[in-house]
C-alpha cells in the first residue's frame, strides 16, 4: 500500500491509500478519486513531505508493513458492518429521508450521495456516515 497527498482543483489537501502508484492513476483517469470536502474529481499529487525517521525509538509510529495490516482489518471490518446492509445507490439521500421522518421502516443502508446532498442530510439531523474505505456497487462487482 503507499499513500498520497492529494489536492483538488479548488486546493483542498488530502490523503489517499493505494495499492501502487498505477492504481493511483488508474483510479484518477477513471474519476474514482473525489475530493472529500467539495467531490472535486481533478486530482492532482501534492508536495509531500519525506518522512524522515528521527533518531531513536519514535514510540507510536505505525512500521509500514503494520499499516497494510491495519488497512485490510479496517476493510474487513467493514466489510462485515456491510454485510447487514442494504446497498440503495443514489437512492441514499430520498430513504435516509424516509426513514428519518417515519415514512418507512428504519434500517442499515449504504449508497452514494453527493457533497451537497450528503450536507442537506446532517442539517436536517438525519445522522449519516461517510465510509472509510470506497464501496464497490453491486452492479461493478463480479
Amino acid at each position: 500500500m503507499i499513500v498520497f497527498d492529494l489536492r483538488c482543483a479548488a486546493a483542498h489537501v488530502f490523503e489517499a491509500w493505494f495499492a501502487s502508484s498505477a492504481a493511483f492513476e488508474e483510479q484518477r483517469r477513471a474519476a474514482m478519486v473525489r475530493c472529500p470536502i467539495c467531490d472535486d474529481a481533478t486530482i492532482e499529487k501534492a508536495v509531500m513531505a519525506p518522512n524522515i525517521a528521527a533518531k531513536g525509538n519514535r514510540g507510536g509510529e505505525v512500521a509500514p508493513h503494520d499499516r497494510a495490516s491495519l488497512l485490510a482489518e479496517l476493510a474487513s471490518a467493514q466489510a462485515k458492518l456491510l454485510e447487514s446492509s442494504e446497498w440503495v445507490g443514489r437512492s441514499l439521500p430520498d430513504r435516509a429521508r424516509a426513514m428519518h421522518l417515519g415514512e418507512e421502516t428504519a434500517a442499515a443502508i449504504h449508497g452514494e450521495a453527493s457533497v451537497a446532498e450528503a450536507r442537506e442530510l446532517i442539517e436536517e439531523g438525519i445522522p449519516i456516515a461517510r465510509l472509510p474505505l470506497p464501496v464497490i456497487p453491486p452492479s461493478m462487482q463480479n
